[in-house]
């Protein structure tokens, strides 16, 4: 249990101001002021344990090795546009649109917003509340009521005139460790959305290149279709001369169909992969179109080691659980409070008059009152609820640590993965080329008549399930960088989430411009015009 400080300076100012204006305004300009200070000029328990985030011991370096990892490592961040790190101007136009109109992200960043807002919500009980009311009633009672008084008037006007006021002093810090908590809950909502945004990117950057992929199995099928239809022509001219069998034909008709199928398979891939596209760029499948290209570009970069004791503060899903065994923390404070006294004020008054006078002294009533309040027994109940918060603690630093070891486990795989596929596209290469040249000398060979159809079509075969094989390699490659590169962070870092006098929203006094709050941490709505982007047929402009 700790005292919290406060500024005697800046409480002798606070209480200044009070007095001055209860001096000129009364009650409503000490309600005001006292709204608009934002110290914490009233002494206060702060009953919520010493916080302090685990500390892990983790190994000094990594276990896997990456071609696309410096040798040694650097300070220097990875770079938030990462994706450019491919040179591919397609990739970066359509990331670019998604990271603008993405439905999904503009949903995680009006979570953050809502946060914000719930914030503001629990804050304001800390903030004397003032209410006013005013009641006018005309009444007419029967002449022939029972117990009707002598002259007792028949009809009668009231006007009343009311205001209450209240305020809850948070001795023990409840609504202080409650707003705290919203803070918390606020930076976890916008550690979320880096989280959704670099998920966004990465998926963006996965799909695009299964389809190029794609693109470059459909050029190696088709290219193989074109060269076993010249075969099938040249085998049924030989069948017309006697030179071949009708079982050369069916070999080769059979690996032209099974070609063509497979075509067929990749085409049809490819289309849903596309449509997959569209939909993270906001633009309906139908109106959607990526022109197709022959080759396969691998890219050839190096990025900055991150080292393992610095890669908690570079993941956005890392610091957003982190928040949460923060929030948790704070709830522990809040039911330890629920042991101490609750202690209100209340100040209400204001006239009442049977006409429309109601500025006479004689024609006001007031009100002054305060409530003290501790249950005595309740049968456990708080007691569980305290032995409630310790436990969601524990099972908070529990996933947190399970959080962390994904996160190790994420960078090892994607380690091992880019240097292992690095080595296997290279050694698939080689086996192309070997295929090809096999395939060229078979060929020489049947069309002289010294190989049999079966040798060729089991070199054709060979040398187009080796070009696919190559390319789904290079593809797995591609893919193994991008979450390499999401499991380093993708160049965020812990430093971008709001700090805590950021959250709030708006200020104590501000009842202009609420539409939405100003930015922070990077995280904006489009709050003017929620709609900018429901057009589904044209592409976005970023």
């Amino acid at each position: 249990m700790s005292i919290m400080k406060h500024d005697s300076a800046g409480v002798r100012s606070c209480w200044h101001r009070l007095i001055a204006c209860i001096q000129a305004s009364g009650w409503v300009a000490f309600v005001l002021v006292l709204s608009a200070c934002s110290r914490d000029w009233l002494p206060h328990v702060d009953l919520a344990p010493p916080y302090q985030p685990p500390q892990y011991v983790v190994p000094a370096s990594w276990h896997g090795a990456s071609p696309f990892v410096e040798a040694h490592p650097s300070d220097d961040a990875l770079r938030p546009d990462w994706w450019k790190l491919y040179g591919d101007p397609v990739l970066n136009r359509l990331i670019d649109q998604a990271m603008e109109a993405n439905p999904d992200l503009q949903a995680a960043a009006e979570r953050f917003i809502q946060a914000r807002a719930v914030m503001m919500k629990v804050r304001s009980g800390r903030i004397p509340q003032l209410e006013l009311g005013f009641d006018v009633s005309r009444n007419r009672q029967s002449e022939h009521r029972l117990f009707r008084g002598v002259g007792e008037a028949t009809e009668e006007t009231s006007l009343i005139a009311s205001g209450l006021a209240s305020w809850e002093p948070d001795f023990w810090s409840a609504i202080r460790n409650a707003t705290r908590a919203e803070i918390y809950r606020a930076q976890e909502r916008a550690a979320d959305w880096g989280l959704a945004r670099l998920s966004l990117q990465a998926e963006l950057a996965m799909d695009y290149f299964t389809l190029r992929g794609l693109d470059a199995q459909i050029a190696v099928l088709s290219d193989s279709i074109a060269l076993y239809q010249r075969s099938l022509k040249l085998v049924q001219t030989q069948f017309s001369g006697g030179l071949a069998s009708s079982l050369d034909v069916a070999r080769v008709e059979s690996l032209l169909f099974s070609t063509q199928t497979k075509l067929a398979q990749a085409q049809g891939q490819r289309q849903v992969t596309e449509q997959a596209i569209a939909i993270l760029v906001n633009q309906a499948p139908a109106s959607f179109t990526i022109e197709p290209v022959k080759h396969l570009s691998l890219a050839h970069f190096t990025i900055p080691q991150t080292l393992p004791s610095t890669l908690l503060e570079r993941r956005p899903d890392v610091a957003a659980m982190e928040r949460r065994m923060a929030q948790a923390n704070r709830e522990i404070g809040i039911a330890r409070a629920a042991f101490f006294p609750d202690v209100s004020f209340r100040l209400g008054g204001g006239f009442e008059d049977e006409g429309i006078n109601l500025t006479k002294l004689a024609n006001s009533f007031w009100s002054v009152g305060s409530l003290v309040s501790l249950p005595i027994f309740q049968g456990g109940f708080r007691r569980a609820q305290l032995q409630q918060a310790w436990s969601v603690y524990r099972e908070m630093e529990d996933r947190y640590r399970s959080v962390v070891l994904n996160a190790f486990r994420e960078v090892e795989n994607a380690l091992s993965l880019t240097s292992r596929l690095t080595v296997a596209a290279e050694r698939q290469a080689s086996a192309v080329k070997a295929f090809v040249k096999t395939q060229d000398l078979t060929s020489e060979l049947f069309q002289g008549g010294l190989a049999s159809s079966l040798e060729l079509i089991f070199a054709q075969v060979g040398t187009l399930e080796a070009h696919l094989k190559l390319i789904e390699i290079q593809v797995d490659l591609l893919k193994a960088s991008v979450s390499l590169i999401r499991a380093l962070g993708g160049g965020w870092d812990q430093k971008q989430l709001p700090k805590d006098e950021q959250i709030q929203p708006f200020g104590t006094l501000q009842y202009v411009n609420l539409t939405k709050p100003p930015p922070v941490g990077g995280i904006d709505v489009h709050a003017d015009n929620n709609r900018l982007y429901n057009d589904l047929t044209k592409p976005v402009s970023p």
